[in-house]
C-alpha cells in the first residue's frame, strides 16, 4: 500500500503544479529535493511572486525510521519503526478576493521488531480560507467535497465537514481559520470489525485508498474555478491590508495548533518545507476590529459561527 500511495502522490504533485502554473501564467514552481538524515526525504515545489500566486508550495515526502519519543507518547506505544508519506499544499494568492487553500493527503505505517505492519491508516483533507466572503465560492468548494465523499459513503461529508470545522478552530481567537471543507484522520481497516459488520461500514485499506485518492483528485475542481472567477477583480490597498491581517491568524493557527506542523518539527523534518505554509507578507495590528456592517465584518461573523454550505 505504501508504494502504491507514494506513486499516487508523485503523480498528483505533477498534476496540481502543472495546472497552477497554467492558471498563474507567469511564475513556475521550482523544485528542491531533500533527504532526511534519519531516513527518507521529499520533493518540495514552491511558486513565488507570480501574477496570481504570491507564494505557494506543493510538497511530497516519504520518511521512515525510529518513531521519536514524542510520537511514541502521542500514539501510546513503545519503541517502534514508522513510515509516513503524504502530499501537503498551501497556496497564498496575491489578490485578496482569491482565497488561500490548504490540502493534505497522507498515509502512515508502524512496524514491530520483525518489520511486520502492526498499524496503518490514512488521513487528509482540504479547506478554504477566504479574506472576502463570496457565498458562491463556499458552496462550490463544499459541493465538490461532498460529491467526492458521496461516491463512497453518504455519511462521510457531514462527518468530515464537522471534523474540519472542529480541527481548524483557532481556539485562542475563538474563530475558525476559514470556511472549512474536509478533515479525516486515523482511517483504518475495519473490514473485520464487529461494529462495522453490524452497521455495514466495512472499509478495507483498499477502500480507504480509493476514498482518499477520490478526494485528492477533486482538489483542482474544488479550487481552480474559484481562482479563475476572482483573480482579476479590482482591490484597494485597504483590502490588501485586511488580507495581511487575516494571514496573521493563519500563521497563528499553523504554529500553535496544527498537528502536521508540530509532527514535522518533532520528527526533525525539513524546516523549509514545514514552514512553506507561511505567507510572505503578514501584519498584526493591536486590538484590530473591522468596521460594523463592512464586508470584513461579514466574514468574521461566519468564522465565529461556522455554517452549513449545502
Amino acid at each position: 500500500m505504501k508504494d502504491k500511495f507514494y506513486q499516487y502522490i508523485l503523480q498528483l504533485q505533477n498534476q496540481i503544479t502543472s495546472k497552477l502554473e497554467e492558471v498563474d501564467g507567469v511564475a513556475q514552481f521550482r523544485e528542491d529535493i531533500w533527504e532526511r538524515p534519519e531516513g527518507g526525504g521529499g520533493k518540495t515545489r514552491v511558486i513565488e511572486n507570480g501574477a496570481v500566486f504570491e507564494k505557494g508550495g506543493v510538497n511530497i515526502s516519504a520518511v521512515h525510521g525510529k518513531l521519536p519519543d514524542s510520537m511514541q507518547k502521542m500514539f501510546n506505544v513503545g519503541e517502534a519503526d514508522f513510515f509516513a508519506c503524504g502530499l501537503s499544499l498551501v497556496i497564498h494568492p496575491k489578490n485578496p478576493m482569491v482565497p488561500t487553500v490548504h490540502a493534505n493527503w497522507r498515509y502512515f505505517e508502524m512496524y514491530d521488531d520483525n518489520g511486520n505492519v502492526i498499524n496503518s491508516w490514512f488521513g487528509g483533507g482540504q479547506d478554504l480560507t477566504p479574506y472576502y466572503l463570496f457565498e458562491e465560492d463556499g458552496k462550490h468548494f463544499h459541493q465538490t467535497c461532498k460529491t467526492a465523499c458521496d461516491k463512497h459513503n453518504l455519511d462521510f461529508y457531514p462527518k468530515y465537514k464537522k471534523q474540519c470545522d472542529a480541527y481548524f478552530w483557532n481556539a485562542h481567537r475563538n474563530e475558525a481559520r476559514g470556511l472549512g471543507g474536509l478533515f479525516f484522520d486515523y482511517c483504518k481497516d475495519t473490514s473485520d470489525s464487529e461494529l462495522a459488520k453490524q452497521t455495514d461500514r466495512k472499509m478495507s485499506m483498499e477502500d480507504w485508498y480509493n476514498f482518499v485518492t477520490e478526494v485528492g483528485n477533486s482538489f483542482l475542481e474544488a479550487y481552480v474555478p474559484i481562482v479563475e472567477r476572482r483573480k482579476d477583480l479590482a482591490y484597494t490597498p485597504e483590502q490588501r491590508t485586511w488580507q495581511e491581517i487575516r494571514r496573521g491568524r493563519y500563521v497563528e493557527f499553523n504554529l500553535v495548533h496544527d498537528k502536521g506542523t508540530l509532527f514535522g518539527l518533532k520528527t526533525n523534518g525539513r524546516i523549509e518545507s514545514i514552514l512553506m505554509s507561511l505567507p510572505p507578507h503578514v501584519q498584526w495590528h493591536y486590538n484590530h476590529h473591522p468596521e460594523v456592517g463592512s464586508e470584513e465584518e461579514k466574514l468574521i461573523k461566519v468564522l465565529e459561527n461556522p455554517i452549513d454550505w449545502i
